[in-house]
């Protein structure tokens, strides 16, 4: 890379805006630009939207993909008629994108490739396995990033050939590893990618996937693209790095509280960023925004519809000039996680035999709390996980009684969230409301304040307070927002 990359910016474009091919070039990769104005700019891309579900599993439901169907003993040979699947999806979408005869066969020929790769490697794998000198398990997580890397590859490489049939001089950068000998490190491979590339004249569309020895998958399953994107930008110097969703990041979500009062935030930081994240409502994957925040990188949220809208600016400096409720958001199916022993008081040893078993089973925990004989931990996961971490502690603390229950949980962010006023007013908006809280997480760092209330309140507490801390602040108050109406 050369010395005339200063300045230029990253940017991430997610599964379901992929997916709206034409549209995005007609707003985020071309647009009204032309000549120099296309360049200076790199483009990380996800799979098409549902691609990596049908080869991994259903985000969701969790249906099984063909990961699933190969990682099961009882799927037996499946997961070769869904990699068939995923051949005649990756095909179809093809159809959708290229008129030209030419430029679908050789779309089409790419996909055949790698998905043909991927079925020889795993149809050896099977059979070394076969053998009890080798085990499944100790290659899956392998398995898991080679299918992953399918779906980045196809929508890289279509992005940029589609471009250059357009006139722009793009370039497809496969950091997918495909056919590479050895591992490096990812900002190794990152920087070994860009070495010969000169932004100032050539865009470069990056595979959201990077095979590298750090596994991204083994610690951001498929929150990849993002970290991906924020080494990208860290290695390369970006002055900004952009991710362009199908909607704005907003004071709520407009489906719950109404398209007519939801405000779209105009600058925010990264501590409401990570607040966002711990809610299931990522901006950014957290490990990726801790990369940008101490590079000193701000981080931009733009609708990838509306080019002209400069959407949600991110960085750390960004403080609040007065105490205010930015965003109301929420986790509708959270499971209460109650430990109670009478004996707990001034013993150690339970908290951590609790945490212990909580990331034994990969359970999420959302938020804590705890008096002088119970903790109480807000999970969320799958209620198997959960049981079995039941049986573990009802094993390791025998005179304890464990309680679960299903609740909700919904938060007011904002980067200053200090005096009485917020929590006054939240609780004012749940009275008017009929709502009766099962309780209120206001902690000393006022940066955000955590409603639990029963799941069929869910949706009533959002409006609640959506209205109370942002639609009907206090004037005075609320022109201190910056937000964008």
């Amino acid at each position: 890379m050369t010395e005339q990359s200063t300045g230029h910016t990253v940017e991430k474009i997610g599964g379901t805006s992929m997916s709206r091919t034409a549209e995005l070039l007609d707003t985020v990769l071309i647009g009204p630009r032309s000549g120099a104005a296309l360049y200076n700019r790199i483009f990380v891309v996800s799979a098409y939207a549902g691609m990596t579900d049908s080869l991994l599993e259903h985000k969701k439901s969790g249906e099984p993909g063909v990961y699933g169907l190969f990682s099961s003993a009882e799927g037996g040979w499946t997961w070769g008629d869904a990699l068939n699947a995923v051949a005649d999806r990756m095909y179809a979408q093809n159809a959708t994108i290229f008129a030209d005869e030419g430029a679908r066969q050789t779309a089409n020929r790419f996909a055949q490739e790698r998905v043909e790769g991927v079925r020889s490697c795993l149809i050896d794998l099977s059979r070394l396995c076969s053998f009890g000198h080798f085990q499944l398990q100790q290659h899956l997580l392998t398995v898991r990033e080679m299918l992953a890397s399918l779906g980045e590859a196809q929508s890289a490489f279509n992005t940029a050939m589609l471009l250059t049939m357009a006139g722009v001089n793009a370039r497809f950068v496969d950091l997918t590893g495909w056919r590479e000998d050895g591992q490096r490190g990812l900002d190794e491979a990152i920087a070994r990618a860009f070495a010969d590339i000169d932004l100032s004249c050539e865009l470069p569309i990056v595979t959201g996937y990077a095979q590298c020895s750090e596994v991204l998958m083994g610690t951001y399953d498929r929150g990849y693209s993002e970290v991906t994107l924020s080494r990208v930008a860290v290695v390369t110097g970006a002055s900004e790095a952009i991710i362009h969703k199908e909607f704005h990041l907003s004071s709520s979500d407009p489906r719950v509280v109404g398209e007519d009062v939801v405000r779209v935030i105009g600058e925010t930081n990264y501590d409401v960023a990570d607040q966002l994240s711990n809610m299931g409502m990522e901006a950014i994957h957290p490990r990726a925004a801790k990369s940008l925040r101490q590079a000193g990188i701000p981080l931009r949220v733009k609708n990838a519809f509306e080019p002209n809208h400069d959407g949600t600016l991110i960085r750390s400096d960004l403080h609040a000039r007065a105490p205010q409720v930015e965003i109301v958001t929420g986790l509708r199916n959270v499971f209460a996680f109650e430990f109670y022993d009478q004996d707990m008081v001034g013993v150690k040893g339970y908290d951590a035999g609790i945490l212990e078993a909580l990331k034994r089973h990969s359970v999420w925990i959302i938020s804590k709390t705890s008096n002088a004989n119970t903790i109480t931990h807000f999970l969320k996961g799958s209620m198997k996980a959960i049981r079995r971490v039941e049986a573990d502690l009802s094993a390791a603390f025998p005179n304890a009684e464990i309680s679960l229950r299903k609740v909700s949980l919904v938060s007011a962010i904002g980067r200053d969230l200090g005096g009485t006023a917020v929590l006054l007013q939240a609780i004012q908006a749940l009275a008017a409301a009929g709502i009766e809280p099962l309780g209120v997480h206001d902690l000393i760092r006022k940066v955000d304040l955590q409603v639990v209330v029963e799941p069929a309140d869910f949706e009533a507490t959002i409006k609640a307070l959506h209205k109370g801390l942002i639609e009907n602040w206090a004037p005075a108050q609320r022109q201190t927002l910056h937000a964008v109406a």
